[in-house]
């Protein structure tokens, strides 16, 4: 009796974490560059009561044999990295990657970090960077006194000087 409820206790905490997934899939559905998870399982070891081909008389064997499993666990949650939808917004630094790919970007204490979230910013140097501040790598500086940005298909980063058609 006590395995039977260890093994339904382990497929509940099993399902509480995939809830615990969706739900937290749920409450990022608007986040920018947000892509959602799913939770994998596994099955735990399985007990041999009787194993196949055991005697079961003195001329007779069992031709299958009788095994218990002993319940499930969650193993990792697999990122999906499906195409997002598109929103067009007024910022020429909102950009989107169609396709596969990542913005490269540089932590504060230097490493490198990716990210599919693409509503840029400028600092106070012009610099583009994300919205905890991680600046683009390679770093795109975008000058002071320009009029307009054009960000090309192939990602070019151009600007519209004073007094400049292009």
């Amino acid at each position: 009796m006590l395995r039977a409820l260890y093994t339904a206790a382990s497929g509940m905490e099993a399902q509480q974490l995939n809830i615990d997934t969706i739900a937290h899939n749920l409450a990022n559905i608007n986040t920018t560059g947000f892509k959602q998870r799913r939770t994998q399982f596994q099955d735990l070891l399985y007990q041999n009561v009787r194993p196949a081909g055991a005697a079961n008389t003195a001329n007779t064997e069992i031709p299958v044999g009788l095994q218990i499993g002993l319940g499930t666990r969650p193993v990792t949650t697999q990122m999906i990295f499906t195409q997002g939808d598109f929103s067009a917004t007024a910022s020429p630094l909102d950009i989107v990657i169609e396709g596969q790919g990542f913005f490269q970007i540089l932590t504060p204490n230097g490493e490198l970090a990716y990210t599919r979230c693409g509503n840029f910013h400028l600092n106070r140097d012009g610099s583009m960077v994300d919205a905890e501040g991680n600046m683009l790598d390679p770093q795109i500086i975008i000058p002071q006194d320009q009029v307009g940005i054009i960000v090309g298909a192939d990602g070019t980063v151009s600007v519209v000087q004073p007094e400049q058609t292009e």
